[in-house]
């Protein structure tokens, strides 16, 4: 089992620690409520270096993301990122990702971690068309993630870059806490904004320990990956393998406004005929009328008792103090009624189905 660069951090801190995606993680160090309100309240910061950085680079590089990726790679340009799919020849999802430019004929692809190998091994096979480099530098680099209301102006004790005047979604490369060419991004996985700094590993410690040593009213406190996990459904951000994998589209899924056929992407095809003929399926956020929290695997019933679907990803949320979830649903069979029923243990919950997120911010 791998361990990040921090871990010895996690352990002294008192985390509980355990296996995800092949590494041994911090999954809390408090209480996830605690974690997840003072995500939303103040700052956190999230050792993520378990995810995958590839990097694509040639004059072929934006043909054949192009073609990999759902999302037009043509809008990109230098300093930009875009969430994005990499699809399979049947519409599913390889894995959902970030792609940056980093200059131009130059990107760099942060995928989830369980599935490195899997996307490495798909974009070699598709690259055979185009010829452009592709290197797997994953081992090489660390990412944490500083989220909340507060993060952008704590880092920037960090940095000359004005981290204000970056539009979400972008990123530059600068110096962060005396450390060169660290990837400073607007990006996040919690809607609480913040960033995302990518390091390579000789100077991931020596970041962590800065960030903490002006922490004088601990205002800066270390969050792990089950708050990640409750902020991001609060948000109904999808996690792979939950929400999407190779048997769920896009489309189904309402990442429709991250797939663009007219480019010609593997499935481009599939995806055209799903948006004119519209889904069987469709992933939906509902939240919970009664008291309950509703887990993955749950099944989802209409008001007749009819089973109509099931429950991909649910928690209780620290901030409306009520269970919410994410799921896919026969829309046939639900018809307009936004009103479903989750069968928790031998009760049938009435539920709302409601359009994510599920808080503002």
């Amino acid at each position: 089992m791998k361990k990040t660069l921090l871990y010895n951090k996690h352990s002294q801190l008192g985390a509980k620690i355990s296996d995800f995606a092949g590494f041994q993680m911090p999954i809390s160090y408090t209480s996830v409520n605690k974690e997840h309100l003072h995500v939303r309240d103040s700052i956190g910061i999230f050792d993520v270096s378990h995810m995958g950085e590839i990097f694509i680079s040639g004059k072929n590089s934006e043909n054949l993301l192009q073609r990999i990726c759902s999302n037009d790679i043509s809008k990109l340009n230098p300093g930009m990122a875009q969430y994005n799919c990499i699809t399979n020849f049947e519409g599913g999802i390889i894995d959902d990702l970030i792609v940056y430019k980093i200059e131009l004929d130059k990107y760099l692809l942060v995928v989830n971690a369980s599935n490195i190998q899997k996307d490495y091994a798909w974009i070699m096979d598709q690259n055979k068309s185009f010829n452009a480099t592709i290197s797997n530098e994953s081992s090489k680099y660390s990412l944490l993630a500083i989220q909340g209301p507060n993060a952008i102006d704590y880092c920037q004790n960090f940095t000359d870059i004005d981290l204000n005047a970056m539009k979400s979604f972008s990123h530059s490369t600068s110096k962060f806490a005396n450390c060169n060419d660290i990837l400073l991004s607007k990006t996040g996985y919690t809607g609480s904004g913040g960033l995302e700094i990518y390091i390579p590993n000789k100077y991931v410690v020596d970041i962590w320990d800065s960030l903490f040593k002006l922490n004088k009213n601990e205002t800066l406190k270390p969050i792990g990956l089950a708050a990640r996990d409750t902020l991001r459904i609060e948000m109904g951000y999808c996690l792979y393998g939950n929400d999407i994998n190779e048997n769920t589209s896009p489309i189904e899924a309402g990442l429709g406004w991250i797939t663009k056929p007219e480019t010609e992407c593997i499935g481009s095809d599939i995806f055209e005929k799903q948006i004119h003929n519209g889904i069987k399926k469709k992933l939906v956020g509902f939240k919970l009328k009664n008291r309950g929290i509703p887990r993955a695997g749950y099944k989802i019933y209409d008001s007749s008792n009819k089973e109509i679907g099931v429950t991909t990803s649910g928690t209780f949320s620290p901030v409306l103090k009520k269970g919410i979830g994410l799921g896919y649903v026969n829309f046939d069979s639900l018809g307009t009624s936004t009103e479903i029923y989750i069968k928790i243990r031998d009760e049938f919950i009435e539920s709302e189905i409601i359009k994510p997120p599920f808080i503002e911010i």
